[in-house]
């Protein structure tokens, strides 16, 4: 695997870029330093740039809390979120899997993350036992974030219901300014374990990368190049979706920074079906 210096090194060899959001362009507070730079530099270029996001909640969401970390609606051609393709899903209800859920929904998550239900007949319930599904999009303040005591009294009513779970963000843990806490996959991982049935959507499911590579609005053939920190979302979601990965060692993938171990980099990567052909310190030009 190859380590860049910074972006400059193989941005002419691609003609637009899917990139990760948290771990990548921010930390969940503030953009990385690189970030500005690298957005302006991709923009002069012509060189179009798409978020990919397993953040559960809609784009246009997303996009005002971009602008409020000051990074400009011009930067980017557009976010893709796993919210967003859960709420078309929920909309549609054709996959086999959301084909036949009652429209009742037991959330587990911040209220914030309901954007997903927004403008759907699904109905919000007070208990499992009322619903027709459990709408997972995260860990909430008052339950804990860094466990899952809180959470298992609920799962485990949900699972005695024989409730089927959609999951929103298929992350294990992200990290918020340096502090690393659980995310919504981690609750799936529990549901689970008790022997309930979980639908994940996002990376590193290819499904999602359609969308990313449609809203990049290039022509069929175009080159394409995926960014992303997460080595069981990111980096076998673009193997999957036949796209070049680049991994970002920020993030969830700091400590790989820190080692410099890369065989040891190599095996991580490899071990959950990615295939990053190199590697670069953070999203630097």
């Amino acid at each position: 695997m190859r380590l860049l210096s910074g972006l400059s090194e193989i941005a002419p060899d691609y003609d637009g870029f899917i990139l990760d959001l948290w771990g990548v362009v921010h930390d969940g507070r503030a953009p990385f330093p690189g970030t500005l730079p690298v957005l302006r530099a991709l923009k002069a270029a012509g060189k179009p740039v798409v978020f990919l996001t397993n953040a559960p909640r809609r784009a246009h969401v997303i996009e005002a809390q971009l602008s409020a970390m000051g990074i400009p609606r011009d930067l980017y051609a557009a976010v893709v979120s796993s919210g967003e393709v859960a709420r078309a899903l929920l909309r549609d209800r054709r996959h086999p899997f959301f084909a036949p859920l009652p429209p009742r929904a037991f959330h587990i998550g911040p209220e914030r993350d309901l954007t997903v239900l927004e403008g759907l007949p699904d109905e919000l319930v007070a208990h499992p036992s009322e619903a027709g599904y459990v709408l997972n999009t995260g860990p909430e303040p008052r339950l804990g974030q860094t466990g899952l005591a809180g959470y298992l009294p609920l799962l485990s009513a949900a699972r005695a219901a024989g409730l089927p779970m959609v999951c929103v963000n298929p992350d294990r843990h992200v990290v918020v300014g340096g502090e690393t806490i659980i995310a919504a996959g981690t609750l799936a991982d529990a549901y689970l374990d008790l022997g309930g049935r979980v639908f994940e959507v996002g990376k590193p499911d290819p499904m999602v990368y359609g969308p990313a590579v449609a809203a990049l609005g290039l022509p069929p053939g175009a080159r394409v190049l995926a960014l992303g920190d997460g080595p069981r979302t990111d980096l076998p979601g673009a193997a999957r979706a036949g796209l070049d990965c680049v991994w970002v060692l920020e993030g969830l993938a700091a400590a790989h920074a820190r080692g410099g171990d890369r065989a040891a980099m190599e095996a991580e990567a490899t071990a959950h079906g990615g295939r990053p052909f190199a590697a670069i310190p953070g999203l630097i030009w």
